[in-house]
């Protein structure tokens, strides 16, 4: 059973890890704080990955309560974000970094804030929808309270690796180049529409046992 639960936080792990392709947020992250002193970049990058582990947190929490507010079953949920994750597989896959998750409005709203950590850098464009409806699939599928703390604390060690990671963006980017990331952005696209069928199988299996057949 213990390794059976470690399968399943790391593959929740993984599948936070393409569906937000923090190595593809990377230059995006350079160029909204290229005019910061490296101390405000790291503070910047603080405060987004803090904002990403409360975001996910909070859906993994009270994921399962809007699905009930709204009669909205599992399988249903399981299905439409599986269906969210392929969209946004294929956009990365075509090399677009950023484009699905946020859109011209919130692009140009983003110009103006001083706490760019927060929006559009922690929502949309790390905790977006796809990190979103992942975490309320799983949280959902295991909603027993040694998963709940253990997928708690996977959001936990992946918020803390994508601030690593964002410390040392600026070299990160000038080694990778541009293509560089966009390689390995369409390979995490591949990987998140692995998981959005996977999602989109068992949910339809679910509504319609006879599939199973």
């Amino acid at each position: 059973m213990p390794s059976l639960e470690l399968a399943i936080f790391l593959q929740f792990f993984v599948g936070l890890i393409a569906a937000v392709n923090p190595v593809g947020i990377m230059p995006i992250f350079v160029s909204l704080t290229n005019h910061m002193s490296p101390e405000e970049r790291n503070r910047t990058a603080l405060t987004a990955n803090i904002g990403v582990a409360v975001i996910l947190t909070v859906s993994l929490l009270a994921g399962q309560l809007l699905l009930d507010m709204f009669s909205i079953s599992l399988d249903s949920f399981r299905v439409a974000g599986g269906l969210l994750l392929l969209t946004i597989a294929f956009s990365m896959m075509s090399g677009k970094l950023g484009e699905d998750k946020q859109n011209k409005e919130e692009r140009s709203e983003s110009i103006s804030r001083e706490q760019i950590g927060v929006v559009p850098l922690a929502m949309p464009l790390m905790a977006g929808p796809g990190a979103i409806s992942s975490t309320i699939v799983y949280g959902s599928r295991h909603p027993d309270l040694a998963s709940t703390v253990g997928i708690a604390v996977t959001i936990g060690v992946f918020a803390t690796c994508c601030w690593l990671l964002f410390r040392a963006a600026p070299l990160i980017v000038r080694v990778l180049g541009q293509t560089g990331i966009n390689v390995i952005t369409r390979i995490m696209g591949l990987i998140l529409a692995a998981l959005g069928i996977e999602f989109i199988a068992n949910g339809l299996r679910a509504l319609f046992p006879g599939l199973a057949g």
